[in-house]
């Protein structure tokens, strides 16, 4: 990594056009009002090299940002309110491997620290913290990333109206404990598809599949499609079926 560089870290996009087509998300609206099912949504993610080559060493620490909003933007019954955005710094040691297991390539493993959350004030408010291990594997056209992580715990809320304590103890029952993402690069088109799993008998966790596909030499178009639970973080208990079509500035690969 090139040092005080800002690289882009998860995929930058812009959707002007997302639709949920079902009503199960927690609402902002005032009484009398509703939110819209279609409003915009986008993220910014970027992370930057702290530290270069450790000790003599290929290892770096990367500090990164992902920021994740959805816009009503076209409710004016509302004014137009942000309904949720996601803040997600983390910290990480990439460790490169640069290993075949047979003709699989094992290029890095990460290890990080991310804190998660939407900065809102209770009975809102949502966060957590989690250590994880990234493992980046290549083969050809395609990429394979297997990320489990273990939550941090905090003390429980004594009521639901307390400022301190756990806003979100069952997270973990929706979101689960891994996720792993595949992508597969065609000429100049990119799919990608992410499953997060609670590994649980109820088995609750997401789907989400990308499209990108060039537009102009710099942006791409961007179709996302999302199936489960968290995807934002107010309603992360709540399951949502999304489709959005826009705008992508970089990507996985």
């Amino acid at each position: 990594y090139k040092p005080f560089t800002l690289l882009p870290h998860k995929p930058n996009y812009l959707l002007p056009v997302t639709h949920h087509f079902s009503d199960s998300r927690d609402s902002v609206a005032k009484e009398g009002s509703f939110l819209d099912n279609t409003e915009v949504s986008f993220q910014v993610s970027l992370k930057f090299p702290v530290i270069n080559d450790i000790l003599g060493t290929e290892m770096d620490i990367l500090a990164a940002y992902t920021g994740r909003s959805f816009w009503q933007a076209y409710n004016s019954d509302l004014s137009a309110p942000f309904r949720d955005t996601n803040h997600e710094p983390e910290i990480f040691l990439n460790q490169p491997i640069n290993e075949k297991i047979g003709k699989l390539y094992w290029r890095d493993i990460q290890y990080g620290f991310s804190h998660q959350s939407n900065g809102r004030t209770v009975p809102i408010s949502r966060s957590w913290n989690r250590v994880y291990a990234n493992f980046l594997f290549s083969y050809k056209n395609f990429a394979w990333s297997f990320k489990p992580w273990y939550r941090i715990r905090e003390d429980n809320k004594e009521n639901s109206d307390d400022v301190l304590g756990d806003d979100n103890p069952d997270i973990e029952h929706y979101l689960g404990h891994f996720e792993l993402q595949s992508t597969y690069k065609w000429h100049d088109h990119t799919l990608s598809a992410m499953v997060r799993n609670n590994l649980r008998s109820d088995n609750k966790g997401a789907f989400r599949l990308n499209w990108s596909f060039p537009l102009t030499p710099k942006i791409k178009g961007y179709v996302y499609y999302f199936n489960g639970y968290g995807e934002t973080l107010v309603d992360y208990n709540n399951e949502t079926h999304s489709l959005g079509v826009g705008f992508l500035l970089s990507d996985w690969l």
